[in-house]
């Protein structure tokens, strides 16, 4: 499981390197998470970076089993009063290896795809590692929508890659790069237009 956390540690440490390039008013730039910030994303990445097991459940409990409130509360925490603050919080965080109750392939799902929702209005491109994408993929393939996953729209579409030996699913198919394909099957619809195939109707209906 070692590698897992060189690639979390590395998606982290990219991150950190392009948010300090970036202004203050940029951090004010709203993400591809509805109703959270660039900002409030980055807070929500130090949140989860420092959450355990026990963490979790404790904090779930004091959000009266709300996720939404859990999410909302963990940024009130971490997001300080300035950018370059939260910023080094990050960096403190960056390094750890504290999980929630979750799969372990889930920490390269939320650093790539949190990663996105911050880069993507801001402009800014980055070359995942193909082999954290495809991970990533296929936990959330056989990861239920309750639990965040996509493995109930796996059963209506089949899913191929363009640059990676990856197909999953049943049903019309749906071509494009697995990072596209990793974006729209976490609700991300920004990267529909970058996907081709009789499934992608499928896609637009489910969104």
């Amino acid at each position: 499981m070692n590698d897992v956390w060189e690639l979390v540690h590395a998606e982290r440490a990219a991150l950190i390197d392009d948010l300090a390039r970036i202004d203050d008013e940029q951090w004010d730039e709203p993400s591809l998470c509805e109703g959270w910030t660039v900002h409030d994303v980055a807070a929500h990445l130090v949140d989860s970076a420092y959450t355990t097991r026990i963490g979790f459940v404790i904090a779930l409990i004091r959000a009266g089993f709300d996720f939404d409130r859990q999410n909302t509360n963990g940024i009130e925490r971490w997001r300080g009063d300035s950018p370059r603050e939260t910023l080094e919080r990050l960096r403190h965080a960056a390094s750890r290896r504290s999980t929630p109750p979750a799969p372990l392939d889930s920490r390269l799902v939320e650093e790539i795809v949190h990663g996105e929702d911050i880069r993507r209005p801001l402009g800014i491109r980055r070359i995942y590692p193909l082999q954290a994408i495809v991970r990533s993929i296929h936990l959330q393939a056989r990861t239920p929508v309750s639990f965040g996953g996509a493995k109930e729209l796996m059963a209506r579409v089949r899913i191929s890659a363009s640059d990676a030996d990856l197909s999953i699913g049943s049903g019309p198919d749906v071509r494009g790069t697995a990072l596209s394909l990793l974006l729209v099957i976490c609700g991300r619809q920004v990267a529909l237009d970058a996907l081709d195939g009789p499934g992608v109707d499928a896609l637009v209906r489910s969104s």
